[in-house]
């Protein structure tokens, strides 16, 4: 028999909805003692016991997020025609290092 919601006072659907949650949640547990029991078998049939299995098994690990904001990296190489132009040595190469490459300085030499 299905309830008539519409007809139902506030009270009654809050009485309602808390014991729809107290099923769900135990319907959850039935259902993980289910998978436990499912598990633990499957186990048996292939000579090993549930524990003997989780035992051995990887820990994931989960990574932490980085908060705050990213720090800039050291500047490497100068532009010997400009000092104020720098480069990390990470990323795309700037136009002035590729031009003094080509140029025929070597890196080493542009190193700060």
């Amino acid at each position: 028999m299905k309830p008539d919601l519409k007809s139902m006072t506030r009270k009654e659907l809050e009485k309602l909805k808390a014991n729809v949650e107290k099923a769900l949640v135990k319907l959850a547990e039935k259902d993980k003692k289910a998978a436990l029991a499912a598990a633990e078998k499957a186990a048996a049939a292939h000579g090993f016991s549930l524990a003997e299995i989780t035992a051995d098994a990887p820990v994931r690990k989960t990574r932490k997020a980085k908060t705050g904001p990213k720090t800039a990296s050291a500047p490497k190489y100068k532009n010997p025609a400009n000092a104020d132009q720098t480069w990390t040595g990470k990323g795309r190469q700037p136009d002035w290092f590729k031009k003094a490459i080509a140029g025929g300085t070597s890196p080493d030499a542009m190193e700060i």
